[in-house]
């Protein structure tokens, strides 16, 4: 079944309570949700540092696709939920590590906070995987 539907967990204890999951893959779309920067633990990673912050997000984002079947090259749309958006170039820097060559669409916007007040940034991505 082409279409049938894959749910990707992290593992994190929230995620049966909040009913979610990391990302869901239905045929060649793959949707992961807003992503933090947390380890394996659960512990934020980069605490006070934005940029830090943007790239285990996008680490996390990535270790998620790749469990999807999907890659970083294969993400056509991020959006980026920042506490602050004064800290747009730390975070958007961190994002260009990753997407430099790829360029999807991108938003970034100014949240009034996030699950956690150490928490400074959140993003989600979108990846379609060609036939």
């Amino acid at each position: 079944m082409p279409n049938a539907r894959k749910n990707i967990s992290s593992g994190t204890p929230w995620e049966p309570v909040v009913g979610y999951c990391r990302a869901v893959r239905i045929g060649p779309y793959v949707h992961v949700a807003g992503t933090t920067a947390t380890d394996a633990d659960g512990k934020i990673v980069g605490e006070g540092d934005p940029q830090t912050q943007a790239r285990q997000a996008l680490k996390n984002i990535q270790s998620a696709l790749e469990k999807a079947g999907a890659t970083m090259k294969d993400v056509v749309r991020t959006r980026i939920f920042v506490t602050n958006i004064a800290d747009w170039e730390k975070i958007g820097r961190a994002h260009g590590e990753f997407f430099r060559d790829i360029r999807p669409a991108s938003t970034m916007v100014q949240v009034t906070a996030l699950v956690d007040p150490k928490m400074l940034v959140e993003i989600e991505a979108d990846a379609y995987i060609g036939e």
